[in-house]
């Protein structure tokens, strides 16, 4: 059967599926304004609910800005034409699946500027026959259980990956990597590179990102303190080696202001410059958006840059809690200091710290774990029990919190706790697996000396 066919009964399966859930089919009509929380966008004058599929077949297309938008199942492209959906701040779920391109021609893209989209099961990019489904992550975060991307002779699925992060739940290194090097998902059109990976960023996720070539600072998306704030970048390599690359720099908190490039001279702070920072003015709770154009070649012929962004904020304390440690009892008790440490981005430091036990062994015989001036970053902990201990360092700085965690793992003795260590080899003649080579083993191989217990008849085995 042809790959064609599949799809096909495969969609007709899906439809099956919708139809004895017994959900609705909700389109997109977008006949009072751009917002898909406007009831009378759609058909039947009722936003989606989790129960039905939202289905999206033009330009423009709804647009997330609000909390709480929610679908069981969203088409983008239900016929043959362009659709879209953008999430810009809002909050987008759905129960189900979210295909992109799933018509014969059509042509479906999701642009996500910032919020969140969680797909709690498949993305699918490019469906049916020479249906095109692409995501622009320009910002925000997408998250999906599973991400299948189609493209051959008659599908296309593109992903180009800027200020947003796109993250898979489970490891889907491989999968994603195979997508990248097809050159279906591309960080900043080609002009930047990916970070994958798994477990690292979200833990038992993989998380997708990107950073242009400039590799600007603050990060593309990212948030700095208010005030004096400075704009790095990384020059490019000159067309003619030794030569000095100058730069425009422009810098706003008007978008549309760059956007347009109506009055660049109203919005630029530096003009073919050899530098690569500068320092410009912040008020908090504020986006910004900046350029970097260079010269590389030609003095009169810039190559233009992307628009970058950030906010300018209070952020939230950094914090560290600590490397997890394996300790054991001595005496039935142990003690350990714990050495978190807070560093915040305010001038003057004013920020309070909390230490809180978020589990320990279930053990009814020892006493509960004591944390001793849990209000201090160097506390310390009193355990009695032979089991797992988290502790967690909260931080706040007024507004906002910052959280870490450490682990403490408790054994009954130093020889268990060393037998836990993930690089654990037994020292050669130890044996007794105490640890330590001593009378007791050479009791041992003296009382079996000479023995030999190898075979000398065949044995028939059951």
């Amino acid at each position: 059967m042809s790959g064609k066919m599949l799809r096909i009964l495969a969609l007709a399966m899906l439809m099956s599926l919708i139809g004895d859930a017994g959900a609705a089919v909700v389109p997109w009509n977008g006949s009072a304004d751009p917002f898909w929380s406007t009831p009378g966008n759609w058909d039947g004058s009722t936003a989606p609910t989790s129960a039905d599929t939202a289905s999206i077949g033009m330009v423009p297309g709804p647009v997330v800005a609000t909390e709480g938008a929610v679908a069981d199942i969203i088409w983008i492209g239900a016929g043959r034409a362009a659709a879209d959906l953008t999430v810009d701040g809002g909050t987008l779920t759905t129960t189900k699946w979210v295909i992109v391109g799933i018509n014969t021609g059509s042509n479906g893209t999701v642009n996500m500027k910032s919020g969140t989209f969680t797909i709690n099961s498949t993305l699918l990019l490019g469906d049916r026959e020479e249906g095109t489904g692409h995501v622009n992550l320009d910002g925000g975060v997408l998250t999906v259980n599973n991400l299948e991307m189609r493209r051959g002779a008659d599908t296309v699925g593109t992903i180009d990956v800027q200020a947003g992060t796109l993250i898979v739940n489970g490891n889907a290194v491989s999968t994603i990597q195979g997508y990248i090097d097809n050159g279906w998902i591309t960080a900043y059109n080609g002009n930047g590179t990916l970070e994958l990976d798994y477990n690292v960023t979200n833990e038992g996720k993989t998380t997708l990102t990107a950073v242009h070539k400039l590799n600007p600072s603050p990060p593309d998306g990212g948030v700095a303190s208010s005030g004096d704030t400075q704009l790095s970048w990384t020059l490019p390599d000159p067309c003619v080696p030794g030569q000095a690359v100058l730069v425009d720099v422009y810098f706003t908190d008007d978008y549309d202001a760059l956007w347009t490039f109506v009055d660049p001279q109203a919005i630029q702070v530096t003009g073919k410059q050899n530098v690569n920072s500068v320092v410009v003015q912040t008020q908090p709770k504020t986006a910004y958006y900046w350029a970097v154009d260079t010269y590389i070649g030609d003095p009169n012929d810039p190559i233009i840059g992307p628009i970058f962004s950030f906010v300018a904020d209070n952020r939230a304390p950094e914090v560290n809690a600590g490397a997890d440690v394996v300790s054991w009892l001595q005496d039935g008790v142990r003690t350990r200091n714990l050495n978190g440490s807070v560093t915040d981005d305010g001038a003057i430091q004013l920020y309070t710290v909390q230490w809180t036990l978020v589990s320990e062994p279930d053990d009814p015989d020892s006493p509960d774990a004591v944390i001793a001036d849990s209000t201090a970053e160097n506390a310390s902990v009193t355990m009695s029990a032979v089991g797992r201990y988290v502790l967690q360092l909260d931080a706040f700085d007024g507004e906002y919190t910052g959280s870490d965690t450490v682990t403490i793992s408790v054994y009954a003795d130093s020889c268990e706790a060393t037998k836990a260590l993930p690089d654990y080899q037994p020292v050669v003649g130890d044996l007794n697996g105490d640890c330590k080579v001593d009378d007791l083993d050479l009791a041992l191989l003296e009382e079996n000396w000479l023995k030999d217990i190898s075979l000398t008849e065949e044995v028939e085995l059951d």
